[in-house]
């Protein structure tokens, strides 16, 4: 049988850590990041991770997994994500998938297979030793041309993705992102998709008032600390809310330029993630108001409650 998963989609601050928190008390349920950044230790106030208080008992995964300077594909995601929903499962409870970029939820949720094509041991050789005698970046610009999709996905620094995703083009003539969407998409779960929105004015207002609390909270020192320990080219740092201010520590921007970067980012990463959801995946979508949060998520209980017994 089918395993049945829960996620919780949606831009972010809209309110799916609080709602994924009240549907495992009421359905018996442990958590899993959906966040790819939340796997990295001491990236904490950047990624808005939850606090033990805010957890409230219930168990979570995904967090806190990786030291700050190793690489995260959306391979090693998928792995992850479908470990911990068997785990979760076996214990007869119920797998709750909370936030995470869309494609990396699509990813694991409908297991996508990274390994199919066969590998061709002479031009992965090939390509290693170009990387030994020119480094990284003339492949990596090589991707960007043929593929430039896959290479927004991959860190330069994750030379192994590179290198398979040049292997498959050049093997195959289709670009990585070609074979993904050929791929089946049927799920190996019971999916159960819940998407949070919001009016996006209130959302946008959402999150600069979030951007506003990680800094006094801490957040430039946060990135700093990793700057000066040398992180500034590792994968962790690439994401918003830590890039925005690697030029205020070279002296090229300002702290009020940073923030206000910041606070763009975050704004255009929501638009895309309601983008993408809405475009990709079918989800029961609920719109969410200061007023109305309790009514729609008592909604959300009784809908979810009503799904569940029929799995």
């Amino acid at each position: 049988m089918k395993k049945t998963v829960v996620a919780i989609v949606g831009p972010t601050a809209v309110g799916k850590t609080k709602l994924s928190i009240e549907i495992a008390k009421r359905f018996n349920g442990e958590i899993i990041s959906g966040d790819s950044m939340q796997v990295y230790k001491g990236f904490d106030i950047g990624t808005a991770k939850i606090s033990e208080e805010e957890m409230e008992g219930i168990p979570h995964h995904m967090i806190d997994i990786l030291n700050e300077d190793e690489v995260f594909s959306v391979a090693d995601y998928q792995y992850y994500v479908q470990k911990y929903i068997d785990e979760i499962s076996a214990k007869g409870k119920l797998p709750i998938i909370v936030g995470g970029s869309g494609l990396y939820i699509q990813a694991a949720l409908y297991n996508y297979n990274f390994a199919e094509q066969k590998r061709d041991d002479t031009l992965t050789s090939k390509l290693e030793r170009m990387i030994e005698q020119e480094g990284i970046m003339p492949l990596y610009h090589r991707l960007e041309e043929i593929d430039p999709e896959q290479a927004k996905k991959i860190h330069p620094n994750n030379h192994r993705r590179v290198i398979r995703a040049l292997e498959i083009y050049e093997t195959t003539g289709m670009t990585m992102t070609a074979y993904q969407q050929e791929q089946v998409v049927e799920s190996p779960y019971n999916l159960i998709l819940l998407g949070l929105e919001m009016e996006r004015e209130r959302l946008y207002e959402r999150i600069n008032q979030r951007v506003d609390l990680m800094i006094k909270t801490g957040l430039v020192k946060e990135v700093k600390d990793h700057y000066d320990r040398g992180l500034e080219n590792s994968q962790a740092m690439t994401a918003i809310g830590y890039k925005e201010f690697i030029p205020l520590f070279k002296g090229e921007e300002s702290e009020e330029l940073a923030i206000e970067l910041l606070k763009r980012n975050s704004r255009r990463y929501a638009k895309r993630q309601y983008t993408w959801f809405k475009n990709k995946m079918d989800i029961s979508w609920y719109s969410l108001s200061p007023s109305s949060i309790n009514e729609k998520f008592k909604m959300i209980f009784d809908d979810l409650a009503g799904i569940l017994e029929k799995k």
